[in-house]
């Protein structure tokens, strides 16, 4: 039993009850009969349960898994292999904050070194949705925590983007899942510039080693890297190297640069793995170009 109640995801089906998602069952794959990586759902949060249910064409929101998601592939064997602690943990939710400014840049955020799931990887703000939280509540509390910036509910328009299945490790070939997640994007408008909320960025050091406010042009060669495919990297225009600002490990913020080829890292197939934009970030990057408002 764990020591701290979780909000899992649930599953449903037209005529049935909500039912626990596993934590060895693809989430996106429950609803699909083919072997694509994307459906629509829709979902609702009650009594502390998020449950998904499949969504007509064009009446939900995009769910998603990469083409090489762990769980999908994991054989027999390899899922009997499994610890029992680790199969009865069902599949965690996630809240991660795609927060747009009056300019049109993304603030995304690199993860600390020492943390022990995609470290040195770089994301939105985001993490655990907590028992009797709504999904903005949870948002803002993680925007808060990791960056240091506090906006009010009153203050934003949330708008949940898509879902992602998120696995670590993220391939089969670093090793059996240990965590199985879905990721919630959400989408929150801030009515001023990254230049005027750069002051207020104070980044807690545990969680967050760098962060970098991303323009629409960084964004689309992000996304362009598509992982798991070999894909060619939309750099044209772009400078060599990118301004981030970078954490000490007392919280201090200093100007620094980093090479353009980190943000289009792909995942690498098998061995360690590399400073990169995740895969799910990719995912959520490109919808937030798809909306209306990337475009303005």
């Amino acid at each position: 039993m764990d020591k701290v109640r979780r909000i899992l995801v649930y599953v449903c089906t037209d005529r049935t009850a909500p039912q626990r998602a596993q934590f060895v069952q693809s989430v996106t794959g429950y609803f699909m009969d083919t072997v694509d990586d994307e459906v629509e759902v829709n979902w609702s949060l009650e009594k502390n349960q998020f449950v998904l249910y499949k969504a007509d064409r064009g009446q939900g929101v995009p769910l998603k898994r990469p083409s090489f998601c762990p769980i999908k592939h994991l054989s027999i064997t390899e899922t009997s292999a499994i610890p029992l602690d680790i199969q009865q943990r069902g599949v965690d939710v996630g809240v991660a904050i795609i927060l747009q400014t009056a300019n049109q840049r993304v603030l995304l955020t690199r993860r600390a070194k020492q943390l022990s799931i995609f470290p040195n990887v770089w994301v939105p703000p985001g993490g655990h949705l907590d028992p009797d939280e709504t999904l903005l509540d949870a948002g803002l509390r993680e925007l808060k925590e990791e960056t240091g910036l506090k906006l009010e509910p009153e203050e934003v328009f949330p708008k949940v983007l898509g879902l992602w299945e998120s696995t670590y490790p993220p391939m089969l070939s670093r090793g059996p899942p240990q965590r199985h997640h879905i990721v919630i994007y959400m989408l929150l408008h801030s009515s001023l510039s990254h230049l005027e909320l750069q002051p207020s960025l104070n980044p807690s050091p545990a969680e967050v080693s760098a962060c970098v406010w991303a323009d629409s042009r960084l964004v689309r060669a992000i996304v362009s890297a598509v992982d798991g495919e070999d894909a060619e990297v939309g750099l044209e225009g772009l400078p060599s190297s990118i301004s981030v600002s970078q954490v000490s490990a007392e919280g201090a913020l200093s100007n620094s640069t980093l090479p353009l080829t980190v943000f289009v890292s792909q995942a690498p197939a098998s061995g360690p793995d590399v400073e990169r934009v995740s895969t799910g970030t990719k995912f959520a990057l490109e919808l937030w170009l798809r909306s209306s408002s990337a475009d303005l």
